[in-house]
């Protein structure tokens, strides 16, 4: 089947929108996300910011296209008590947290249990983030066109962290782009950035893996090795970087 494309920037969603697509993968997905992104190539200002870790090849794919430099913006959510994929809320970078009071409220979720959970993910966090980019600078995002890419969005808790984080961080504008997510999702997204792209919005949703072909799990590893890729094509004196090197080696 071949893959329909929807950009889902305010002018509505139509009912084609709503289809049940399989993706066959995330790199696949990341060129053709990037076909409605064309618009962003080349341009003065552009940074591709993927969201670990399935949202990296997704990502690694749209700055190759758009020619832009890519890093990740680590965001971690908060899994609710006995219910690990149901997101009370999520972290991200830069010390910004997002609740979902809603589920928190139907859960009876404790403030107490926030903490513990909120906690144990910051130390996930900052672990990956010297994982994927040991002491590379993190990027100047004042004033930057950030587009933001994850692999699937099913609640948006850990998008709305991310948004919040660029916000807090400078970004002038922000886009989001993602292959699939639900539709409640992206209604939401839409209201909180300047553009949202989306390939499909299935109904009901359920699980994002469920919209792929090939959605194999994504280690540390080939995390480093698409951002070290691209960072050597950007930067070809650079490389891997050898901080980045000599961690990666550490931790293998």
């Amino acid at each position: 089947m071949d893959l329909q494309l929807f950009a889902l920037n305010g002018r509505g969603m139509t009912e084609e929108n709503r289809m049940g697509i399989r993706i066959k993968d995330r790199t696949s997905a990341g060129r053709d996300l990037a076909q409605l992104l064309l618009k962003y190539r080349k341009r003065h200002g552009v940074r591709v910011l993927g969201v670990p870790r399935g949202g990296v090849p997704v990502a690694a794919e749209i700055a190759r296209v758009l020619h832009a430099p890519l890093d990740v913006l680590v965001v971690r959510k908060l899994g609710a008590p006995q219910f690990e994929e149901l997101a009370i809320g999520a972290i991200a970078s830069g010390g910004v947290r997002v609740l979902n009071e809603d589920v928190i409220a139907a859960l009876g979720v404790s403030d107490t249990t926030i903490e513990r959970l909120s906690a144990r993910e910051e130390t996930e966090l900052e672990r990956r983030m010297k994982a994927y980019r040991a002491d590379r600078p993190w990027p100047d995002l004042e004033g930057q066109y950030v587009v933001l890419v994850d692999d699937g969005s099913a609640t948006g808790a850990m998008m709305d962290a991310a948004v919040s984080a660029l916000r807090k961080q400078g970004a002038v504008a922000i886009a989001v782009a993602v292959p699939v997510a639900s539709f409640e999702s992206l209604t939401h997204l839409r209201r909180e950035v300047d553009e949202v792209v989306c390939l499909a919005t299935p109904s009901p949703f359920g699980a994002v893996a469920a919209w792929y072909e090939s959605f194999p799990h994504i280690s540390d590893r080939e995390v480093r090795t698409l951002l070290g890729a691209r960072w050597a094509e950007q930067d070809p004196t650079a490389g891997m970087l050898p901080q980045l090197r000599t961690h990666a080696a550490n931790q293998e």
